[in-house]
């Protein structure tokens, strides 16, 4: 069967329309680079210390730039959706691949990769071939590129974002089961697809309509607006799932930063400003993307840990790494007395 997607059409498209990085001298460059691969080591054993949790190695990051954060994720998706494309082998595939086309769907994920390239500054690689462990990736254009709009200490926030990151890190390869039940909910997600290309542009136009305030459109979630029933049911578990994980780097990027970073509250303040302030144009594309939802993760999820934390401690905490059952669901996150109640009974 032929692919699906045209994943070198995708990282193509992506590499092509990615912003250009900041203009630094060479050397200043080269010294970014080396700064952040010390750094991610550095994060390695304060973040051991706060979450109990360990993963054999170093720790030292992948320092990439945005190309190559594209072709990793690129290949991340190709990975993650092999076992829906195998069982979907001889069957139709999800509606939106099947009315936009192998080169269509790349198109969109390259347009979709090439933002998000301007705005992530780091990333565990999730999904990997069978036998590779995942690395811990820092996006060095767009991390230099954001201390530079904040005008924050550099090496305090680069070592601010790998204390993020590394937990990321120590989640996935401390948790065996994770990377798998992550790619199983993707699949299932993509699997339930119910729209066509038609009605999903015609969903994305109310949604950019709401967005900007034109009139019409949905009052519910954005992302949620373009689901089908079935994906709304995963959608709900990926949420509870993302916002556990963002939620638990967020918490413990803040325990550890004071006592390593001087500036960490200037650096809190300016980039929390940044992150609920968007642009025009940044605020209708997290509303179409979802990113706006993502947003919600950080804070409910850091809520939720510090609400168990608070009562059973982090070894309590660590509970929810037991296996897929004992993840707090989307509704115990926004309530984590539910969460605590479930694993005392």
């Amino acid at each position: 069967m032929a692919e699906s997607v045209e994943w070198s059409l995708a990282v193509s498209t992506a590499t092509r329309l990615a912003p250009k990085g900041p203009d630094l001298p060479r050397a200043q460059a080269r010294e970014a680079v080396a700064m952040l691969r010390d750094l991610s080591a550095e994060a390695v054993e304060p973040v051991r210390h706060v979450t109990g949790l360990h993963v054999p190695g170093d720790g030292r990051a992948a320092v990439v730039d945005r190309p190559a954060w594209i072709a990793s994720n690129v290949t991340g998706m190709r990975i993650a959706m092999g076992p829906l494309l195998d069982r979907i082998d001889g069957r139709e595939p999800p509606a939106f691949v099947r009315d936009l086309g192998s080169r269509g769907t790349a198109l969109q994920i390259g347009a979709v990769l090439a933002w998000l390239s301007g705005k992530v500054l780091g990333q565990y690689e999730v999904f990997t071939d069978p036998g590779e462990r995942g690395r811990l990736l820092l996006v060095a254009p767009t991390i230099v590129h954001v201390e530079q709009q904040l005008q924050v200490p550099a090496r305090d926030f680069r070592l601010w974002v790998c204390l993020h990151e590394e937990t990321h890190r120590v989640q996935f390869g401390a948790v065996p089961w994770l990377a798998d039940y992550l790619a199983s909910l993707v699949g299932d997600f993509v699997e339930a697809s119910e729209l066509g290309f038609g009605q999903l542009l015609k969903s994305l136009t109310q949604v950019a309509r709401s967005a900007i305030g034109t009139g019409g459109g949905p009052r519910e979630p954005l992302m949620e607006a373009v689901q089908s029933p079935a994906q709304r049911v995963v959608f709900d578990r990926m949420t509870g799932l993302m916002s556990l994980l963002e939620g638990h780097a967020d918490v413990v990027m803040d325990e550890v930063g004071p006592k390593v970073i001087p500036s960490v509250e200037l650096i809190r303040e300016r980039f929390t400003k940044r992150r609920t302030n968007p642009s025009p144009v940044d605020s209708v594309a997290r509303k179409v993307l979802g990113m706006d939802v993502k947003l919600r993760q950080y804070s409910e999820g850091a809520d939720f840990v510090r609400a168990v934390v608070g009562s059973v401690g982090m070894s309590g905490f660590n509970e929810v790494w037991t296996s897929p059952e004992s993840l707090p669901s989307r509704a115990e996150i926004k309530a984590p007395g539910l969460w605590l109640a479930r694993m005392a009974g």
